[in-house]
């Protein structure tokens, strides 16, 4: 294996990242995407939702955050993104629609597991707080059952990354998976201030939060920064 080999993949491999908002790919797995672009492998990202409404600290506006996430996924390499469902009202409940879940995952005609047929598919892990984050996580994990071959594309590998926020959680999941993003944190730092919408100055949704985040988990590998997952599935 070469030294910039990332999970077994190879060149021209496909990794399919969901997010269950715009920033969502970023925050979490960013450093992760920016290195598996960066040797080749194409990424391409499924959001699930954006919705018009107020904030916490500001507002949403779908068309803002769509030029946000597109600037974004660009800063990291991203091959192919959408954002699948866009919330006018700002009523819409994803964790009510499981089951269109697993169909656009499964099904979206641009970027989904039969649009992308993925080596690998990273999602939400199962200990986000978020309830928008639950139920992708479930509909991601549903989607990544095994299938006989020529039935339905299944991952090898199926990987859960973290949210800013999402210590704040009565999960306990093994993190033991852990990626350098050392060389990869300016690429991640220039899509996060892509999100200027989102990101704050201060506290878990700020930039030198996330960075905070990053170097701890490079810390326990003895890197600049890292990235960790939950392996839900690692087939070789």
């Amino acid at each position: 294996m070469r030294a910039d080999d990332v999970l077994g993949l190879r060149p021209c491999d496909r990794v399919l990242v969901v997010a269950p908002h715009p920033d969502d790919e970023t925050i979490g797995p960013g450093g992760t995407v920016a290195r598996l672009a960066a040797t080749g492998i194409e990424v391409h990202v499924l959001c699930v939702t954006v919705r018009r409404g107020r904030m916490y600290g500001g507002a949403s506006d779908p068309a803002v955050r769509e030029q946000e996430f597109a600037k974004a996924c660009a800063a990291l390499g991203v091959r192919n993104q959408v954002v699948a469902w866009i919330d006018e009202t700002g009523l819409e409940d994803v964790s009510a629609r499981q089951r269109d879940l697993v169909d656009l995952i499964e099904r979206h005609e641009e970027v989904s597991l039969a649009a992308v047929d993925p080596v690998a598919l990273i999602i939400p892990a199962a200990g986000g707080y978020h309830q928008d984050h639950q139920a992708v996580y479930r509909a991601g994990f549903a989607a990544a059952r095994v299938h006989p071959a020529g039935l339905k594309p299944t991952p090898r590998i199926v990987l859960g990354y973290r949210g800013v926020e999402d210590r704040w959680s009565a999960v306990a999941e093994p993190w033991w998976l852990h990626v350098d993003t050392s060389d990869q944190w300016p690429a991640k730092e220039e899509a996060l201030r892509a999100y200027s919408t989102q990101m704050r100055a201060s506290g878990p949704r700020s930039i030198d939060q996330v960075e905070r985040i990053d170097a701890a988990a490079g810390a326990s590998i003895d890197t600049r920064y890292a990235e960790s997952f939950v392996p839900y599935r690692l087939a070789y």
